[in-house]
């Protein structure tokens, strides 16, 4: 029986060529294509995000020690400087951040009706329209994810058309057909394409049980 959880796959995963050298924490990662970087190998080295599946334009300057710290989770998470200077002095713990909104006048006028003003109300629709779509937004997430990474890695593979329009298409069988399809794939491009379609299955799964 599947999990409904979603597969374990690390933070993200490097390639060098079809081959899969690494997966784990970026700074993991980083360590290990650098390496792969100094054998000065013809193949091409591509680390991909394993949320997004978008390519992680790494910066290998340094000594290992300075690269894990470059991309410790420490560093990750810190707040972009952008972000805190937009900040305004009011709600600082909140990290309000101000933006443009463009509406109707009709769309201002009732807004400006509503308790707490226009900013509190679209801070509400806004909350209110993710706990309903987030189900939604997750399977669209992981879908174009998996297509990104087969995009890249497989686009010019037999059957990748073929198995694109499996991925967005109705969720039964589709592993089975994925996998047929794709049985001429380099073994680590083909692996890592079902862990992303997995991924998929379990959010459709989550959503259907509403989770």
């Amino acid at each position: 029986m599947k999990s409904n959880n979603p597969p374990s796959l690390g933070k993200c995963a490097a390639f060098a060529g079809n081959v899969k050298i690494a997966t784990g924490s970026l700074a993991e990662v980083a360590i290990k294509v650098k390496k792969a970087g100094e054998r000065k190998s013809a193949e091409p080295l591509l680390v991909f995000d394993d949320e997004t599946a978008a390519v992680v334009d790494l910066d290998l300057r340094g000594t290992r020690k300075q690269i894990i710290e470059r991309y410790s989770e420490t560093a990750r998470c810190e707040e972009p400087a952008a972000i805190k200077e937009d900040r305004g002095r009011g709600r600082p713990k909140l990290g309000v951040v101000g933006r443009e909104v463009t509406l109707l006048p009709r769309h201002w006028d009732w807004l400006s009706e509503q308790p707490g003003g226009p900013s509190v109300t679209i801070r509400k629709l806004v909350e209110e329209a993710r706990r309903t779509s987030q189900g939604k937004d997750r399977i669209r997430r992981a879908k174009e994810g998996a297509y990104r990474f087969m995009n890249a890695m497989a686009g010019n593979l037999p059957g990748f058309e073929e198995a694109a329009r499996v991925l967005f298409g109705a969720s039964e069988n589709r592993s089975r057909t994925f996998e047929s399809l794709t049985t001429r794939w380099p073994a680590d491009i083909r692996e890592h394409a079902l862990l992303l379609l997995e991924r998929v299955d379990a959010a459709e799964a989550a959503d259907r049980a509403g989770e």
